[in-house]
This record gives structure tokens, sequence and C-alpha cells, in this order.
């Protein structure tokens, strides 16, 4: 009766703000945005089901030391090329280059650290050339984000507020809340949690300089019940330092501030490492996939290949949502694509499957509860009876896992029924609708949860 509204609840007037991916714009986005990316849309969503209002928010990283060895390799042996790939790929290349030469030539760190001081003072040159690398990578990403399905309602940039951050920091050692250490960094002792630094002896800021003063912003900005942050679990220490700090500070919202920890993408060979150039690129990794799918589709005689890279988002997302948050997973992307087990395209399959019966019914689903009878029909019915649950918990834990198991399981008893109980050919026409009502509540649910994991309805496969 609910229809697509199955599992949902109306508005409770609470406003959550989550950030992610909030990247680095001295490279591209790689395999461990995408299980960020994925998480923060997917938990956004399921979070709204629940009836919160959901503020998607996204940082860029934009200056910084890691920035100015990209601009460093640029400057140096760039030549002034314009990008002769994809922009965002084109500048991580000089990431890697200067992770190269930097072994052969350790005085170059000391440069780029000359080059951030001049871009925090405002040298023409150097923030001629930071505006010129910072657009090709911010280019870069929003093509990737609209591949993804990923709109933000605002966008923060570090370059706007580490100003502000270092003005909250300094005002905070002025009040005797932080100290200096012998060598002149503005520092916090958190005991357990470490000394930390909030402003460097030369003045300079790091990450947290800023993060302080973006709680602070987007709690300005939105007045939410409560901040999620999605950042991988070797940020944990980081979160937690500027949680306590928050707190030291006497921010009341720092109690609503949560983070999001999620475990490493580990490829078979191993680890990724960004600046030794051994990441799989977001992009490269769809495409991939796509090619990937176009084959599997072919094996099936479907020439639809406009089909391909929506089966390729659906293997990928649902790879990287189907594991625990906080598990280090590995990606293998020729078991994600396959349209058997437990992978996304065979979630995508079963719902064909199930439009296709209603489809080809010449009677209407007309539910008569006495009719369905069979174990494998009253498992269904009843796990089908489970899907607000799942969504309640899933919200209250902000994970996915337990909504992709969910799917998986209702998907395996929607196949055992499939096959045991006639549909279209059963005894009696009453029959068939009471059937039919049950493949079309199969059909709603496994088609909300699919779209709570962002994951895109197909016609055929």
């Amino acid at each position: 009766k609910e229809k697509e509204k199955y599992g949902f609840k109306k508005s409770n007037k609470k406003k959550v703000v989550i950030e992610f991916p909030s990247p680095n714009t001295n490279k591209p986005l790689h395999l461990g945005h995408l299980r960020n990316m994925a998480l923060g849309e997917s938990i956004s969503r399921i979070i709204e089901s629940q009836g919160y209002k959901v503020i998607r928010v996204n940082l860029n990283n934009d200056r910084g030391i890691h920035i100015c060895k990209s601009m460093l390799a640029y400057k140096k042996w760039g030549n002034n090329k314009q990008p002769n790939k994809k922009s965002d790929h084109f500048v991580g290349d000089f990431y890697v280059l200067f992770a190269q030469k930097s072994k052969l030539n350790q005085e170059l760190e000391q440069e780029a650290l000359e080059l951030l001081r001049k871009w925090e003072k405002g040298d023409k040159s150097t923030i001629s050339l930071w505006k010129k690398m910072n657009s090709w990578a911010l280019k870069g990403f929003n093509e990737t984000y609209k591949r993804f399905g990923l709109k933000f309602n605002k966008t923060y940039f570090e370059s706007k507020i580490y100003k502000k951050g270092k003005d909250l920091v300094l005002n905070a050692f002025k009040q005797g809340k932080f100290q200096k250490d012998e060598k002149g960094a503005i520092i916090i002792d958190l005991g357990d949690l470490g000394k930390k630094i909030l402003l460097r002896e030369d003045g300079t800021s790091i990450y947290i300089t800023q993060d302080l003063y973006l709680a602070k912003l987007k709690h300005n900005d939105f007045k939410a019940d409560s901040y999620i942050i999605v950042s991988a679990s070797e940020q944990d220490h980081h979160f937690k330092v500027l949680f306590k700090i928050l707190e030291l500070l006497n921010f009341k919202f720092a109690k609503s501030c949560h983070h999001l920890s999620y475990g490493l993408v580990l490829l078979p060979e191993g680890r990724m490492k960004s600046r030794e150039g051994t990441v799989v690129d977001a992009d490269d990794l769809i495409d991939e996939l796509t090619n990937m799918a176009k084959e599997e589709l072919k094996k099936r005689q479907n020439n639809n290949l406009n089909l391909a890279e929506k089966i390729a988002l659906s293997s990928l997302k649902c790879h990287l949502l189907k594991f625990s948050t906080t598990t280090n997973i590995t990606f293998n992307p020729q078991e994600s694509i396959s349209f058997q087990g437990e992978t996304g395209p065979y979630l995508q399959y079963s719902l064909v499957r199930a439009n296709k019966i209603l489809n080809k019914s010449k009677i209407k689903p007309k539910l008569n509860t006495s009719l369905l009878k069979g174990q494998e029909i009253l498992d269904l019915i009843k796990l089908l009876g489970e899907f607000p649950l799942i969504l309640e918990k899933s919200t209250k834990m902000y994970t996915t896992h337990y909504l992709t198991e969910y799917l998986f399981k209702i998907a395996s008893l929607f196949n055992l029924f499939y096959e045991k109980y006639p549909v279209i050919s059963a005894e009696s026409k009453e029959l068939q609708a009471s059937r039919l009502a049950l493949v079309q509540a199969y059909g709603i649910t496994i088609k909300s949860g699919l779209s709570l994991l962002g994951i895109e309805e197909v016609k055929e496969m």
C-alpha cells in the first residue's frame, strides 16, 4: 500500500550535515575516495529515508604543503603545458613527479615549504600558478562527481577559511587555552591524546587549524542537530583531537560531531600510495569496469551497451558498501562485476526479473493472504516486513552493510520463490494475482534499497 514510501518516515525536522569526500587538489580522486563517496552518499540517503533533512557539504583541501609540491614540480618541469588528459590527472602527474625528484634532491622539500610561505604572503606569481592548477583539479573532480551521481549543497575551500582558523587559534592562545613549545609553535597538550601542534613556528597553518574553524562555520551556516565527517580510519586520532579541542573551546555543538571512519581499500597486490603513483584512479577504474560490463552484456547477446556504465557503477558501489565501514577491503574488479553472487549487477538483475513478471502478466496484482502458502513464500514475506527495521538500524549505526546484506537475502529468497512457485502460469487467476502482489512488494523493496545505496535501476540486462 505504501509503495515507494515503504520503510520511509515523515520529516522529524532534524538536520544532519554530512561532509565528504574532502579531497586534496593535488591529485585525482582514487579508489579510496570512491569508498568515501559511496559511503557519504548512501548514508545521506538512508538518513533522509528516516525523516532527517540532510545537508551534503564538501571541503576542498586546496592549500598547503602537498599542493605546493605539485605546483613546484609544474613550475620546474611543466614548461607551461596545458592539460593533455583529464585535468585532475594532469595535476596528479606533477605530484608523483615531485616525489620522484625529491628522492634525488632533498632540497626540494624546503623549496616547497618556501613556496607555501610565498602563497600565504600573497605572492602574485605563486597565486596565479595556484589558481591555474587548482582550477584544473576542480574541473576534473566535478566531472567525476557527476559521473558518480553526487551533488553537494555547499562546498568549502580551505584557502578561504584557513586565516579564520589561524585567528581562532591565536585568540584561544591569548586566552591561555593553548601554549607555545620551545620552537615557538602553538600547541595543546591533551594528555592521553598527546600534544598537538595547531600553528607551526613560522606561523603557517596545518589541517587542524582550518578544521577547527570549519566546524564552527558549518554550525553557523546550518545550526544542525549533528555533524558527520566521512574520512578514512587513518584520521581517527586527528578527529578525536579535533572534537576534544572543540569541547575545550566550549563549542556546544562539539558533542554533536561524529567521525564516520572507514577502513582502507587495498588492491590484490597491496596498499595504494599517491606519491608513488600506485593508486587506482577513480575514472580509470570506472572505465575498466564499464568495459567489463560491456563484455558481460555481449555474452548475453545484449547490444544495449548504454547499460554498461550503470552496471559498472552498481558493481563498484555495492562492493564498497557491503562491508562493515571499519573493515579494510580488497577490491577485485573481476569479482565485483559478476552477474551472480553478492554483487550489484546480481541485485539489478533480480529487479529486472521481477519487473518482467509484472509486465508480462495480463492481470493486476491483488493480495489474498490465505492463498500465499509455502515456506519460501512465508520466509520472503517475513523478510520483506523487516525492511523498515533495517533502515532504522542503519541510520542509528551510520552504516550500509546491514542494508546490502538484507538486499542479498531478499534477492536470494525471491529467486527460490520464483523457481518453485509459478506466477504467470499459476493454477488460478486469484493465485496469480496474489503471487503477483508478492512480486510487486519485492520489486518495490529492492528498488528502494538499491536507490538508497546509490544504485540506479536498469530496465534490462
